[in-house]
């Protein structure tokens, strides 16, 4: 294989493959540089342990009172020797005058032979240990003097272990180390293969490569889409949100680890987060959106991982949404009016034909007169012609529903620097909701409206006849699905409430007798009244 081609190669294995070989080569290493230290502490061990033992020896040979009553003798001290050395391990013990004759060794054929090594100093009374080469080789020893009770040397004693003993010890050694190394790498190996394996499942085999582009893509995507995206995990923990979400929500800054809980959402919203059930385009409110939620689990395998949420911004589309049916109802208002105006024609003709020509001309006056009077009323009280336009069509529709809308005499509005689509929210859906408080009241039905503007506020007043709202009740009205109906859908002062937040208004509930809502909108300061 051309090595110039190995990099490639292992560039393109997978992560799990690479890691797998760098932690076998590590534990490897690990272990012959452990088992190469074991090995040369033991034999500096064995080493200085073999010194010691010599010393000890020597010393205690050299103190026998019997050693120093044979010297002179080896037919004494040969034995004696022997019996010692057998019994303490040593290689060797020699018993030797000042001068260095021999009294005692293992091979008798030395005894009466000058003794190899050093004794300069243990003539000088010193005991001292050395490594040296003598007649059974290179050897580890000590020398010991041998005094009377005056303190006269009067002989040597020198013990000793050979190299090659100690060599034979080491080598017994190496076999533990290397079994123990052994073991260490087996164990190293199996440990390394099981997380190799592990990984390689968690990164489904792919390589570096593969994993940082996957990661770029998903960092990309998750940057550039506008919808919401948020993982929630079983525990109620966000593990992802994408910017779309954060910015739908209100949310800034890393939430990752976060419970949804303390994330500060709409109280319906977070109860759906932590539902743990499966929801399709439900609607929900937060302070100023109004969002189309989806909800899914997410599983891998058996395993749960829990929730992927998808958030798209629905503000628009439902402010577009009650445009156009404000638009709509002023449009079914006004064919309901050609309607009765095309009967009301028809009565006057056949008066005519009847020949009662006073009487058709009074019941078309009187008609007229009382269209115009209410056109009149809120086209020179309402100079806003969205309002004006929303007021006239809701009028005809309250009609219809036997409801009396009355614009009270204070009416009085220019125009303004609002949004005219959450003013048309506003108004509507105040005015849809109290013609059916209204009509659930004791007759007359009966629906006052007032509109006026001062130097700094814009305020809208909604009053119907009906039975009124308790504080408890009042408190939650503007909750997404509150209705007194009781379906759960009430969805009109939810927007009611949003579109008055989006303007930075207020708005409060009073009774008198029914239920009055009274939203106070503040004005830019180009649009306000000089």
């Amino acid at each position: 294989m051309d090595m110039r081609e190995l990099p490639r190669r292992i560039h393109r294995w997978s992560l799990a493959r690479q890691m797998l070989v760098l932690q076998t080569v590590v534990v490897g290493v690990t272990v012959a540089g452990s088992a190469l230290l074991a090995f040369s502490q033991a034999g500096d061990l064995l080493g200085d342990e073999a010194s010691r033992r010599a010393e000890a020896v020597a010393v205690s040979v050299a103190d026998s009172p019997s050693v120093l009553a044979g010297l002179g003798d080896s037919a004494v001290l040969q034995p004696y020797a022997e019996r010692v050395r057998l019994e303490t391990g040593v290689d060797f013990i020699t018993i030797m005058s000042p001068s260095g004759i021999r009294y005692t060794h293992p091979n008798p054929a030395q005894i009466g032979g000058h003794f190899l090594g050093n004794t300069t100093r243990a003539l000088k009374g010193e005991t001292f240990t050395e490594t040296y080469t003598g007649t059974l080789g290179p050897s580890v020893r000590a020398v010991a003097p041998v005094r009377d009770s005056d303190g006269t040397v009067k002989g040597l004693v020198s013990a000793g272990i050979t190299i090659d003993q100690i060599g034979v010890r080491t080598r017994g050694q190496i076999a533990g180390v290397a079994l123990i190394g052994l073991l260490g790498l087996s164990v190293g190996g199996i440990g390394t293969y099981l997380v190799g394996t592990r990984l390689r499942r968690q990164t489904h085999g792919m390589g570096p490569a593969e994993l940082s582009r996957m990661y770029e893509y998903h960092d990309a995507i998750l940057h550039a889409v506008r919808e919401g995206l948020l993982l929630v995990d079983d525990a109620g923990r966000v593990t992802l949100c994408n910017d779309g979400a954060g910015e739908l929500l209100g949310l800034y800054g890393d939430v990752s680890g976060r419970h949804v809980t303390e994330l500060g959402l709409a109280p319906s919203l977070a109860e759906l987060l932590t539902s743990g059930e499966t929801r399709t385009d439900e609607i929900h409110m937060t302070g100023e959106r109004t969002l189309v939620v989806n909800v899914a689990m997410v599983r891998s395998g058996n395993r749960s991982l829990g929730i992927a949420v998808t958030l798209r911004d629905h503000t628009e589309l439902q402010s577009l949404t009650g445009q156009l049916n404000a638009e709509r109802g002023f449009a079914d208002s006004l064919r309901a009016t050609a309607h009765e105006s095309a009967n009301r024609l028809h009565t006057v003709i056949t008066l005519v034909e009847l020949g009662r020509t006073e009487q058709a001309m009074a019941f078309a006056t009187a008609e007229i007169k009382a269209a115009q009077q209410l056109t009149d009323r809120v086209v020179g009280a309402v100079r806003e012609p969205v309002l004006a336009a929303l007021l006239l069509g809701k009028n005809a529709e309250a009609g219809e529903r036997g409801v009396e809308l009355v614009i009270s005499p204070d009416t009085e509005l220019d125009d303004i620097d609002l949004d005219d689509r959450d003013l048309v929210t506003i108004l509507g859906n105040l005015i849809d909701n109290a013609v059916d408080a209204a009509m659930a009241g004791a007759p007359p039905a009966r629906v006052e409206v007032s509109l006026r503007a001062d130097e700094t506020t814009f305020l809208i007043s909604v009053a119907d006849s009906g039975q009124g709202l308790d504080p408890a009740t009042a408190s939650k009205a503007f909750q997404q699905g509150w209705t007194t109906k009781g379906d759960g859908r009430g969805l009109g002062l939810a927007m009611v409430g949003q579109a008055v937040n989006r303007l930075g208004g207020v708005i409060d509930v009073g009774n008198g007798p029914g239920a009055v809502f009274t939203v106070r909108l503040p004005l830019p300061r180009e649009a306000r009244v000089s």
